[in-house]
């Protein structure tokens, strides 16, 4: 279970959260600029709150009455960019192994070959990025991410350069994925057709509090 409870100082907002998810969907609905990818990045350590606390289980992931603040590295969250991150240089096979540490050839090996009949991308493992549609790339990054056995898996925009057709079918495939990981997923988007992917859907909203512009994550009923 995820709860993430924090402040974050933007220069055009104040960004207000508060969320707890179990092993289910959690959708943040936004426009461009409302602050999702703020929260994703503050839930994964790439950025510091100015206050408040993000607890992941058991562990305390930031506390700033505590002041805990554990590196990213150091969470065991997965994270999908919008742009899925892939290295160009390296094969998908590399791609997908470049996480992987501390692990023998042989056991890296049979990971891969497993993480890889998983996503049905074994017939690509000697391709480039540059190589692969945009549904491949997308599938790689998954692969990439979730080898590293990640408590908690992020998304940002991950359907948001896609057609209609690709959209519809990774939206299934996100739904399945889920159901095979058991693990909290949250997905931000700025598209409200995705919403249907959640279990919970928090839309921003936009209000005033003391003279300051706040941004604040609502549940839609």
């Amino acid at each position: 279970m995820l709860k993430a409870k924090f402040v974050k100082k933007l220069p055009d907002f104040v960004l207000k959260v508060d969320l707890l998810v179990d092993k289910e969907i959690l959708v943040l609905v936004g426009p461009s600029g409302s602050g999702k990818t703020t929260v994703l990045e503050c839930i994964s350590g790439f950025q510091k709150p100015d206050w408040g606390e993000i607890i992941l289980g058991e562990k305390i992931l930031f506390s700033s009455s505590k002041r805990i603040n554990l590196p990213s590295y150091k969470r065991g969250i997965g994270y999908i960019f919008q742009e899925y991150a892939l290295f160009n240089h390296l094969t998908v096979k590399d791609n997908i192994l470049y996480g992987v540490k501390n692990l023998l050839k042989e056991e890296k090996e049979k990971q891969l070959n497993e993480i890889l009949k998983q996503f049905d991308i074994s017939h690509l493992a000697e391709r480039y990025p540059v190589q692969l549609s945009g549904g491949e790339r997308q599938r790689v990054a998954m692969a990439r991410t979730l080898i590293t056995k990640p408590h908690l898996l992020l998304l940002d925009e991950p359907l948001s350069a896609m057609d209609r057709k690709l959209r519809e079918r990774l939206r299934k495939e996100i739904k399945e994925l889920h159901g095979q990981w058991n693990i909290p997923f949250v997905l931000v988007t700025h598209c409200r057709c995705e919403a249907e992917l959640g279990d919970k859907v928090f839309k921003a909203e936009k209000g005033e509090d003391k003279g300051e512009t706040i941004m604040r994550f609502y549940q839609s009923a």
